[in-house]
C-alpha cells in the first residue's frame, strides 16, 4: 500500500517489522535458537560416501538340476517361501523359478539390521532344506553387496 507523507505504513509486512523492532531481544533469541538447532543437526547427521538407498535384502538361490520351471516352483520355491515368509520385518518376497534354479529375494523394512535378518533367514533355510526333494542342493544366501 502506498502511504502518504507523515502516515505510518500498514499491512502484514509493516506489522512484522514493527513487532521485530519492538521485541528485538525475542527475535535475536529465536534466531540464535534456530542457529543452534541447525549446528546440532549438522554435527549429529550421519554421512556415508556411498549411502544405501535400497532396502535391506537377502537373495536365496537353490539349484535343482533336471527340474522344469513348474517343478522348481512347486517343489523348491514354494517350501522356501513358506518357511521364510514368517520372519519378522519382511516387507515383500519376490521369487523366480527357471529351469533348474530357484531365486527368492526377501526385502526387509528400511533401517532393519541386515545381519540379524540374514541370521533369521539362515535358521529358517535350515528347516526348509529338510523339506526339499532328493537331488536338490541346499539353499544358499548370496553374499552381501552394496547395491
Amino acid at each position: 500500500m502506498a502511504s502518504s507523507a507523515g502516515s505510518r505504513p500498514t499491512g502484514l509486512q509493516a506489522a512484522i517489522i514493527a513487532f521485530s523492532i519492538r521485541f528485538r531481544g525475542v527475535v535475536i533469541a529465536l534466531g540464535l535458537l534456530l542457529l543452534g538447532y541447525g549446528v546440532f543437526s549438522l554435527l549429529s547427521a550421519k554421512y556415508d560416501v556411498f549411502p544405501e538407498f535400497a532396502p535391506p535384502q537377502v537373495s536365496i538361490q537353490t539349484e535343482a538340476p533336471g527340474l522344469t520351471p513348474e517343478q522348481v516352483e512347486m517343489l523348491v520355491t514354494t517350501p522356501i517361501e513358506t518357511q521364510v515368509n514368517g520372519a519378522p520385518g519382511i516387507q515383500k518376497l519376490v521369487s523366480t523359478s527357471i529351469q533348474g534354479l530357484s531365486v527368492v529375494n526377501v526385502y526387509f523394512n528400511s533401517g532393519s539390521n541386515i545381519y540379524l535378518d540374514r541370521q533369521v533367514v539362515a535358521e529358517r533355510l535350515a528347516v526348509a532344506a529338510q523339506q526339499l526333494p532328493q537331488g536338490v542342493q541346499a539353499p544358499a544366501m548370496t553374499p552381501l553387496t552394496s547395491s
